[in-house]
């Protein structure tokens, strides 16, 4: 076991009481799982502050609290005084699990779209070139052959820290991950050095009680990962990349369509037969490549420039590069569900207004015979999202078919009145089926030869949210049950 004092080292703090050479059991900032000879962080959260419940913590077995601002606990409970609990969770993490990331290359992507994807991107990419690597993400967290399902975009530090010992330890080299402007903000990524940082795009989003004031303080947090990195790749067709990166430390490449990138992408072309949609185009500047990919859209070219713009710092042959991207696919971000019909189902996860704008702005760049859009609203969230969302398919689909999301504890009629409250400011034609499966099934018996089907808002998600309870549901899973009791070929799917 190793003590307290060896766990802070890396940190300024002042003993309040006891000593600081006591040996810890376990490192802990859960209320729920104390334990003897434990090291508990007490964390001033959103909801709840254990700084409060400090005197029970110890009574139950704490032996070294950390602490924010001084609390009142029994005389043989060490407490130590730091100025942030989160920074210092983050830093004793670190240090608890052995520095995993300093025997990683740890890439880190961030930005308001993309993340996801781009991170998938370049795992596929090194993977098939053999380099074992890690992701942690939106969806999940992958340690060498373990997937474990992802609670946040950007986990906090001691699940950070855990997840890339866990990757060491299964023979990884590299871990990719999203870095969220939350995570950059409550210091999650606090003590990693990340290797290369890589940037998407920005728009205001994440504004709100709870997360940022403005839309400035948003760019401030996203820009902090280029203070921690030793290489930035940027997307400098992004109108404020600058004012992101400005005062940051590390080497920069930029990589995008203008003529000033590094990495560029030129001699686009948009790829459209019967269920599929692709893209095609040249790299040029710092890789040459013809690059063709099963996603559709400018948004996707983007993403796999971030990735050839990373691997190509690991000397993977360039053909090899080419041919990753030509099959990958993440999972719910423009998924392509292969149908014998002779039109196009996809399932993205876009759920707010500028998400499913870009996604249906994308797709109808393709002409289908109709766009037909299947989404819904998750209860408990702002209203404005359902008015905004509304408009937006009203405006940019043929078709709108209103169904259920995550109702939570909100009543799904209601939800869906909203949505319908802001398409009836457009001209679009629509129709509301609350039960989300009747209304895929809805979508998949209409649809005509040409057409575009996008299932939007669940994507990733294999629930359906109701009164707190999670009910397993896939979508996946209940496009091949329809396709069945349709009677059609359901193809194998992933």
């Amino acid at each position: 076991m190793r003590t307290a004092k060896e766990l802070l080292k890396e940190l300024s703090y002042k003993v309040l009481q006891g000593d600081e050479n006591r040996e810890i059991a376990d490192l802990v900032y859960n209320t729920k799982e104390v334990k003897e000879k434990c090291l508990f962080v007490c964390i001033e959260g959103a909801v709840f502050d254990s700084h409060g419940a400090a005197e029970e913590i110890g009574e139950r077995g704490a032996c070294v609290l950390v602490v924010q601002r001084p609390v009142k606990v029994r005389k043989d409970v060490t407490v130590v005084l730091v100025e942030n609990t989160r920074y210092a969770l983050a830093l004793i993490s670190a240090a608890y699990f052995f520095y995993p990331a300093q025997r990683l290359k740890v890439i880190g992507v961030t930005g308001t779209k993309g993340k996801t994807t781009a991170t998938y991107m370049i795992r596929s990419i090194l993977e098939r070139a053999g380099i074992p690597t890690g992701l942690m993400g939106t969806i999940e967290i992958i340690t060498g052959r373990e997937h474990i399902p992802a609670g946040n975009t950007t986990p906090e530090s001691y699940v950070i820290q855990k997840a890339l010992a866990r990757m060491v330890e299964a023979g990884c080299q590299v871990a990719v991950m999203e870095v969220s402007s939350q995570g950059l903000m409550l210091h999650r990524t606090a003590g990693i050095p990340f290797e290369i940082g890589i940037f998407t795009n920005i728009a205001p989003d994440h504004i709100g009680p709870n997360e940022h004031e403005s839309f400035e303080e948003y760019m401030a947090w996203k820009g902090k990962l280029f203070r921690q990195c030793k290489l930035g790749l940027v997307n400098v067709d992004d109108a404020h990349w600058r004012q992101v990166l400005e005062g940051h430390s590390c080497r920069l490449e930029t990589y995008g369509f203008s003529r000033e990138a590094q990495l560029r992408a030129e001699q686009l072309e948009l790829v459209n037969r019967p269920g599929y949609l692709g893209v095609r185009y040249q790299a040029s500047g710092l890789l040459e490549a013809q690059v063709e990919m099963d996603l559709p859209g400018k948004f996707s070219v983007y993403n796999s420039l971030a990735a050839l713009g990373v691997c190509r710092h690991f000397g993977i042959p360039r053909e090899s590069m080419v041919e990753a991207l030509k099959g990958a696919q993440t999972k719910g971000r423009i998924e392509r569900f292969p149908l014998p019909k002779d039109f196009t189902l996809l399932i993205d996860y876009a759920h707010n207004a500028m998400s499913l704008e870009n996604l249906l702005l994308t797709l109808r760049e393709y002409h289908p015979c109709r766009l037909v859009c299947v989404f819904g609203c998750g209860g408990n969230r702002s209203r404005l999202r359902r008015f905004e969302m509304g408009q937006v398919s009203g405006r940019l689909a043929d078709f709108t078919i209103i169904t259920s999301d995550n109702p939570r504890f909100e009543e799904p009629l209601d939800i869906i009145q909203d949505i319908k409250t802001g398409i009836q400011k457009t001209e679009g034609t629509y129709v509301e089926i609350p039960d989300r499966r009747e209304a895929i099934r809805y979508a998949l018996e209409h649809g005509r030869p040409g057409d575009v089907i996008v299932l939007a808002g669940k994507g990733h998600e294999d629930y359906q949210e109701i009164k707190g309870v999670k009910y397993p549901m896939d979508e996946r899973i209940l496009i091949g049950q329809i396709l069945k009791e349709l009677g059609w070929d359901c193809p194998d799917q992933v």
